[in-house]
Formats: C-alpha cells, sequence, structure tokens
C-alpha cells in the first residue's frame, strides 16, 4: 500500500514499506557485547558481517505481530504491549506491529527492578509483556497477573508466530476499525515530581508528524542510515532515529546496548551517516583512546541532548561530526528550535507556535535575562535560572490514568517542562537541569521521592533527603543527605551492602554523594529544606562529611578530590550550576 501524500499515521509509515526491497532494517554487525560503555576492544576482536531485511520483510515482519497481537488480546483489555527488550529486531518490529493493529507500546526500562518494573507493567495495562530471554531473570517473583508474557527467540515464540507469516499490513486491527492519527501509539515512561514514573501518551498523528519533520530538518534520504545505539524503551531512539529514518525509506542499524568501544567499527560496518545521544553518551565516546582512522567513517551528523558546548566541539575535532543539541520531550508539550545563528550551549529558540518563559519556581513571575561572561559563563545564575513553561499552544496528550500529574504540568493554563532553563538577553535557551524535585542522570529521569523511600530503609538513618546536584558534564548526579539515629555511624561498607540488598533500587538511583548530618534542616512547616541542602551541594561543611562514590566504594570527599571535581567544572564551563537555585 502507498499513498501519494505524506502518511498522518505510523501505521501509513509502515505499509508504505511493503513491496520496497530497498535495505530497511541492519543488525549484528561490528563486535560483540561488551562489558560496559566503555570497554575496551582487543585488537584481535572480529567483527561480523550485518544481517540487512529489506523495507518490505521489516513490514511483513511488523504484520505478523500485529496479527498474532489481536488474537491474542483478551476481549475488553486495552490494546496496549509492554516491550522489555534491548535493540533486537524484535523492539521495531513490535512498535510496527502495535501501530498496524492500533495499539500502543508500553517501553519497560530494564534497569528498573522488583516492585517498580511490576508497576510499570501493570499501570500501564500490558496484558502481553514481550521480552527476551536474558530479562527473564527481572521478571522472577514479580506478580503479574492477567499478563501473557512471550519470550523471544524460543521455539514456542516461533510457533506462535507461524500462523501468521503471509499477514499483510491493514489485515489485522483492534475492533476492526484502522487506526487513525488519534490512535494510542506509544506509553513511554517519564518521571516526575509525584513520585512513580508517568507515562506519556503519545499518538500515531504526533509521532509521525514528529518524524517528517525531523527528517527534514536533517535532510534525510534513503541513502542515510540511522545507527540506533540509544535504548528504544526510551523516546529519544524512537521519536529521533526510528522515526525520521521511517519517514524518508533509510535503513536504521541496530546495536543490543550503547557501547562506546563498538561505536566506530558499528558506524563503519553499518555505513551509519547519522545517531542520536542522550546524556553522557558523547562522553563515553571521548574517553575512549584516540585512533588514526576516528575520521575515517560516514557519519554526518549526531542529534540529541546534554553533550553541552564543551564536548560538542571536542567531538567535531577528533571524529568531524557536528553534534546538534535539540530539546522537546517525549510529552510534546514544549520544543526549542536551533537556527543558525544558535550561540554554543545554547539550544535556540521557542518552536513555531510556542510562547515559551523562564519562570521562578515560586514567584511565577519571568525570570530576568542571563548575563552571560566573554567565555559563554552564566554570571547571575541564581535569578535567571528558572522552570520552562510553554504559554502557548501546547501538544501534551495527557499521562496515562494519572490525571493529577495531567493537573500539575498544565497548571494556570500552561504547561510545566518540569526542566530548568535559562534564557539570555536575545531569547536565546539554555538547558540548566532539572527541577527541584526531579533527577536526570545518564538520560534516565528519576524521582527523589522513590529513591528517598528505599534509603530510609536504611536502619542506621533518622531522615533521608535526595536531591539533584548538577553533574559536571550534563545532567544531574544523585546526592543524599542522611540524619543517623542516635548511637549510630556512617559506615560506608554497610551502607554499600544495603544498596546492593534493595532489589528496587535501579541502576541509576544510587547516590553518588553523601551528605551526613546532625539534623536534618527543615522550614517553619517542617518540610525538609531542599533548597538549604541544594546551595551547598556537595561542598563540605563543619561537622557534615561528605562522601563520594568510587571504583573502591565510598570515600570521604577530602580537599584534593574537591578541587579536583571542580576543576571539571570550571573546564566544562558549568560551575555556576553550583549556585543557588531559589
Amino acid at each position: 500500500m502507498r499513498t501519494t501524500t505524506a502518511p498522518e499515521t505510523v501505521a501509513e509509515l509502515i505499509a508504505c514499506q511493503w513491496g520496497d526491497h530497498r535495505p530497511g532494517l541492519k543488525h549484528g554487525a561490528g563486535p560483540g557485547a561488551d562489558t560496559g560503555p566503555a570497554a575496551v576492544l582487543s585488537a584481535a576482536t572480529v567483527l561480523s558481517p550485518a544481517t540487512v531485511l529489506s523495507r518490505h520483510r521489516t513490514a511483513q515482519e511488523s504484520a505478523a505481530r500485529a496479527a498474532l497481537l489481536v488474537d491474542l488480546l483478551p476481549p475488553g483489555a486495552h490494546p496496549h504491549v509492554g516491550v522489555l527488550l534491548d535493540n533486537t529486531p524484535e523492539f521495531p518490529f513490535w512498535l510496527g506491529a502495535a501501530a498496524l493493529a492500533g495499539a500502543a507500546v508500553a517501553g519497560i526500562n530494564p534497569t528498573r527492578r522488583g516492585p517498580e518494573l511490576a508497576r510499570d507493567i501493570l499501570h500501564t495495562e500490558c496484558r502481553i509483556l514481550v521480552t527476551e530471554p536474558a530479562h527473564l531473570r527481572l521478571l522472577r517473583g514479580l506478580d503479574l497477573p492477567g499478563v501473557r508474557i512471550l519470550v523471544t527467540g524460543t521455539e514456542e515464540y516461533a510457533a506462535l508466530l507461524a500462523p501468521y507469516a503471509a499477514a499483510k499490513p491493514g489485515e489485522a486491527v483492534v475492533g476492526g476499525r484502522p487506526p487513525g492519527p488519534d490512535s494510542r501509539f506509544l506509553l513511554y515512561f517519564t518521571s516526575g515530581s509525584t513520585g512513580a514514573p508517568k507515562a506519556a501518551v503519545c499518538s500515531q498523528g504526533r509521532i509521525a508528524a514528529a518524524g517528517h519533520s525531523l527528517a527534514r530538518q536533517f535532510a534525510v534520504t534513503p541513502d542515510d542510515v540511522h545507527y540506533i545505539c540509544m535504548p528504544l524503551f526510551h523516546g529519544n531512539a524512537v521519536i529521533a532515529d526510528w522515526l525520521p529514518a521511517l519517514a524518508a525509506a533509510a535503513p536504521v542499524a541496530l546495536r543490543p546496548r550503547f557501547s562506546a568501544s563498538a561505536f566506530l567499527d558499528d558506524v563503519r560496518a553499518y555505513g551509519a551517516t547519522y545517531f542520536t545521544y542522550v546524556g553522557r553518551a558523547v562522553q563515553y565516546l571521548l574517553a575512549t583512546p584516540a585512533r588514526p582512522d576516528d575520521r575515517d567513517h560516514a557519519l554526518r551528523l549526531g542529534f540529541g541532548t546534554e553533550a553541552g558546548a564543551v564536548d560538542a566541539a571536542r567531538f567535531a575535532e577528533r571524529f568531524g561530526v557536528r553534534l546538534v543539541e535539540g530539546y522537546g520531550a517525549t510529552e510534546g508539550g514544549a520544543s526549542v528550535q536551533r537556527t543558525p545563528d544558535t550561540p554554543p550551549g545554547a539550544l535556540g529558540r521557542a518552536g513555531a507556535g510556542d510562547d515559551l518563559a523562564v519562570v521562578d519556581q515560586e514567584t511565577g513571575r519571568v525570570c530576568p535575562p542571563a548575563r552571560l561572561d566573554a567565555e559563554g559563563r552564566l554570571l547571575n545564575g541564581s535569578e535567571a535560572i528558572g522552570e520552562l513553561v510553554n504559554r502557548g499552544r501546547s501538544l501534551f496528550e495527557g499521562y496515562w490514568r494519572n490525571p493529577e500529574a495531567e493537573a500539575a504540568r498544565t497548571r494556570d493554563g500552561w504547561y510545566w517542562t518540569g526542566d530548568l532553563f535559562f534564557r539570555d538577553a536575545d531569547g536565546f535557551l539554555y538547558f540548566a537541569g532539572r527541577t527541584d524535585d526531579r533527577l536526570r542522570v545518564d538520560s534516565e529521569n528519576l524521582a527523589a521521592a522513590v529513591i528517598e523511600n528505599i534509603l530510609a530503609r536504611w536502619d542506621r538513618a533518622a531522615a533521608v533527603a535526595v536531591y539533584a546536584v548538577p553533574d559536571e558534564v550534563a545532567g544531574d548526579q544523585v546526592m543524599a543527605a542522611l540524619a543517623l539515629r542516635d548511637g549510630a555511624a556512617f559506615d560506608p561498607g554497610a551502607f554499600a551492602a544495603f544498596l546492593a540488598a534493595q532489589p528496587d533500587l535501579g541502576t541509576k538511583m544510587s547516590p553518588r554523594y553523601v551528605r551526613v548530618l546532625e539534623a536534618m534542616p527543615v522550614t517553619a512547616t517542617n518540610k525538609v529544606h531542599r533548597v538549604a541542602l541544594r546551595r551547598v551541594a556537595f561542598l563540605p561543611r563543619p561537622g557534615e562529611p561528605v562522601w563520594h562514590h568510587t571504583p573502591a566504594g565510598y570515600r570521604p570527599l577530602e580537599a584534593p578530590d574537591l578541587a579536583a571535581l571542580l576543576a571539571l567544572y570550571d573546564a566544562q564551563g558549568r560551575r555556576p550550576l553550583l549556585e543557588p537555585r531559589g
């Protein structure tokens, strides 16, 4: 099925692949799995050739899964399918299946643990969960009533799919009605001040439009190859990488999990021209040993968030690749558009139709313009940094089964992003972190209350507060303040053992810094005085030792450690972010 006008739904974009035998999906190239994002490859590493599936084949696989999905859904159940997978071909197959069937994918984060992982699956009312053998251990012992688990790569899974091998796009849809622009397509988690992660609703029409827009912005053609190394359970990889490729008939190439050491080998093996990044991915790439062939590749562009101006320049100098920073949350409530005159460090100005303002969170007044020195460093952070709000039209489509969070997000008729920004005198916007009780660590949004509830289980803690401190390069780091019980002392080994024993402590939640207090500072209403805690960040004060996490465990933050740490902030131009935030 082909259309003469731009497809308005993701289902149409999937169906447009039918009969198109150009490359559509590449996987399996490059080195195998490594031990982490900065693992070093051996000189003897053997690179595997890529497996290439045509666009027609990918549509065929999605159509088969769409038919299976429709048959497996219990009568009256919401057409939601949870996907707990690495970036294997099955993930885009199921994205396509959900689109064709008029169903929605809930991306399930494999760094979540225990009851929190179960909550994500059950909250989105997924009656089907697609996973892989490597992630089955995460599901052991979880109570998931009414959820049918499909395990890819097994004989049982192949047998389930076999009867649907001849399915075509449009033959299997929920309720017999073809999906339209308003059909729910994604339920992607984002966290915030209300505690538990919220599932943002994304319609097929909005997501398809985003794909077309990015494809036009970056002049994507069928000759491009989009390298997907960021996790597909995150909106960045789906909206900013997979969708513009789909809209422009360009193939995608998959890396199961991000690997800095494998990045260039993958890029060469796939002929990749474009990739997306979030969080510290760019810093991990820059930390790999320089090679004479660092510029021997076809990459022309990287698009993402939180690289920072300093590292973007280093990346361009070393790899010859331009990085473009963008801003646009999965919720769709606000966007910042980059223009050719955007200064270093800025993201751009308000997108078309948006009326963006930087607002003081306590007074609701617009913050004064930022004052920047000759090197672009912020001089008046305490008054210029505020929350970014959209006072104009918003594409926000709500949160699944969370009216309280929706109301908080859209209070007073404005869309409140939950992100801290400052604006210069020319109207350019700069990202400055998360709002007070939100943390963004390595591209993951975390809620302080969730971590506090876990740390409060420690039998030596009388009071706990968790808050964000700016990372020296991008985003935030988790900091905890602990007031100990009478007679208790902070034992770093015991604290680390306690953290390791918590089944619901996600991999990004462990505090990097711990301040030990005699008493927790409180406001007049006996609430934790977070402003006072954030004001001093990790800077030592008399009688309040600070511990920091190192590869050897928690160690006291001594004067030499502090000096080295502050030098990193100075090098990245982020020292002003350690100033009070209001």
